[in-house]
């Protein structure tokens, strides 16, 4: 039976909507549920789901939701109910608010009311036009119930004096962008690519492969090599890995405009050799907030709407006959 965590209600609001609901975390994941309330309160660029269905979420910055165990994990999202609240190792935090189609396992941490269903479902329509036509940011806010709001992005720390340093340049660059758009994202949205990478002149293949690379980026390989970290894997082979995963798509991404996330890798890969596992944990996970961040306002600045001619063909119902 699911117990809920005594006086742990997180408020989760929408400023510029006005729109606020309130969650009551709850015992199936109590260390997902820990981590998120201690990390609060925080704000982020809220997100919708683009192929999953009636689906929020947004960067939470907390580092420990890269490698935190989930203790219990739904096999389909899809049967949770609406105003599920779950935290994933993507470093999202989630809320279904309506019909899913993607069958996905998932990590429960908590459920908002059913008083503020309609609310949770205005906000949810309204970050979908954001998203998908408007491109207004529109800011989430996740607060303890009853307390003031706030930010701060979590910065960690390295023993190395090169890795250290780097960590407060990624640090400082993130917070910088974490809810104002990265200019370098903003200008090729805009059609702005000094290396001029798009073939004929063209944008939209450009924004499509700076899409599908930051992405798994962030949530794959450097998601990966920290609970590789975690999980005791030799740190001569963490080394290793890094060094085939990392540099090409970094240096890809560069040519197409994200020259900072370029040169934070070559740092990273300059200093990768001589790091002991706390401190490439350190840089790892401050690397994957910030590519993270990087790629939630991809999604947020790319024109989905210029496909909207294109829609799902479904089959045609045929009559039984009278």
């Amino acid at each position: 039976m699911t117990t809920t965590l005594i006086g742990r209600n997180v408020e989760i609001a929408w400023p510029d909507l006005g729109i606020t609901v309130t969650a009551e975390l709850d015992d199936r994941n109590p260390a997902l549920a820990d981590a998120l309330w201690e990390s609060l309160p925080y704000q982020s660029l809220q997100g919708h789901a683009l192929v999953a269905g009636s689906h929020l979420y947004h960067m939470a910055p907390i580092h420990s939701l890269l490698y935190t165990h989930a203790s219990h994990r739904i096999p389909d999202r899809r049967d949770a109910p609406d105003g599920t609240v779950f935290c994933s190792a993507l470093q999202h935090l989630g809320i279904k608010y309506g019909t899913l189609s993607e069958p996905m396992p998932a990590s429960p941490v908590g459920q908002v009311r059913p008083a503020d269903m309609p609310a949770l479902r205005e906000a949810g329509q309204a970050v979908w036009d954001a998203v998908y036509s408007t491109k207004k940011p529109i800011t989430v806010e996740v607060r303890r119930a009853g307390t003031a709001g706030g930010h701060r992005i979590p910065r960690l720390a390295a023993t190395d004096p090169d890795a250290d340093q780097l960590i407060r340049d990624i640090h400082a660059e993130t917070d910088r962008i974490w809810l104002t758009p990265p200019p370098e994202l903003a200008d090729l949205h805009q059609g702005w690519i000094p290396s001029g990478a798009g073939s004929f002149e063209t944008v939209l293949p450009t924004l499509l492969f700076v899409n599908g690379e930051t992405r798994p980026l962030g949530y794959a390989t450097y998601g990966g090599l920290i609970r590789g970290a975690v999980s005791d894997m030799p740190i001569d082979a963490l080394r290793h890995m890094a060094r085939l995963l990392v540099g090409i798509p970094a240096e890809f991404l560069g040519y197409c405009g994200l020259e900072k996330l370029w040169a934070f890798t070559q740092r990273f890969l300059a200093c990768v050799d001589r790091l002991d596992r706390e401190d490439f944990l350190a840089l790892s996970c401050q690397m994957a907030l910030y590519i993270n961040c990087l790629g939630g306002w991809n999604l947020h600045l790319f024109p989905w709407d210029a496909g909207d001619h294109l829609r799902q063909q479904r089959p045609v119902e045929v009559s039984a006959p009278a």
